[in-house]
């Protein structure tokens, strides 16, 4: 980590923002810049946009890429963290579409995830191996202090706000059958997306806390007669974006002056197993953004 990184996770915030289904662009940033990042673990969704809110720094990245092209499968995930914590992010709020699987969670409303289980398949869910090895605490997948500060810009900002809920991640991209959708329901599932896995796991092995806005679209289709259609969740997405670019400049608004540390800050300290004379020099250059920190202190450089 570079000591200019190392001084914005002491002291100051440096929010990243993930935008998914409906948040294409975080709406007005000062001093905007789109800069192109490179990751060690091929190519991101897209450029960066980088530039302050209220005085705070924050990075942009559009899950879905230009127009939307890439499919929930198609995601790079470990290059979006990856350049995140290149450009020097401290903390990660995800903003993505939902399908609800309780009546209480209507279209329109806003929840914030504490649990997530994760039904996706095929997808890299680790920066680590083949040489290094390293097995991270995922108890609580989402950061506290960030989700409760993110659920109280939303709330704020007239949203109504579901807080504590769990998110069932499915690979898709093809929606639920009613049958797993009602199974979702009877394991606890509280909403259902696609891109909360592994990104979230990936977040965690960086040593970003990781928090997640979800803007429920629709009812999934565990009731009998309802089922998610792409016309009525692009509408529903459209009616919940201001109201997410206006969460995203209240939460700037709100973060305290000087951000005080958090364990996720740390994840990784003895996550990692392989002796360090044993690690492959490639694959350590490749984790330089997100290990780099602990891979000094192991190696003892």
């Amino acid at each position: 980590m570079t000591g200019a990184k190392a001084m914005a996770r002491a002291g100051g915030w440096h929010l990243g923002v993930l935008g998914g289904s409906g948040l294409y662009d975080p709406g007005a940033i000062d001093d905007a810049q789109e800069i192109a990042v490179a990751s060690a673990f091929g190519e991101p969704s897209g450029p960066v946009v980088t530039g302050t809110l209220g005085g705070v720094r924050v990075t942009f990245l559009a899950r879905h890429g230009a127009g939307h092209a890439l499919s929930p499968s198609g995601v790079n995930y470990r290059a979006n963290i990856d350049v995140l914590k290149r450009c020097g992010v401290t903390d990660v709020l995800a903003v993505s579409a939902v399908g609800s699987l309780r009546e209480d969670l209507a279209p329109g409303d806003f929840v914030t995830v504490d649990q997530l289980i994760d039904r996706t398949a095929g997808r890299s869910r680790s920066f680590f191996g083949p040489s290094i090895a390293a097995h991270v605490g995922l108890a609580d997948p989402t950061c506290p202090r960030l989700t409760g500060l993110a659920a109280d810009a939303a709330s704020e900002v007239g949203a109504a706000v579901h807080a504590g809920q769990c998110y069932i991640a499915i690979e898709g991209p093809q929606f639920s059958t009613r049958a797993e959708s009602r199974l979702y329901r009877a394991w606890g599932g509280d909403v259902i997306g696609m891109t909360a896995m592994p990104e979230a796991r990936l977040a965690r092995e960086a040593e970003l806390p990781y928090a997640l806005l979800g803007m429920v679209t629709d009812y999934d289709c565990w009731r009998d007669g309802d089922a998610p259609s792409v016309e009525a969740i692009l509408a529903q997405v459209a009616a919940n974006a201001g109201r997410a670019r206006d969460t995203l400049r209240r939460l700037a608004a709100a973060l305290p002056a000087e951000r005080a540390s958090s364990p996720i800050d740390t994840a990784l300290d003895g996550a990692i197993i392989t002796p360090s004379e044993l690690w492959d020099p490639p694959e350590r250059a490749r984790l330089d953004a997100v290990a780099g920190r602990v891979l000094a202190l192991s190696s003892g450089s």
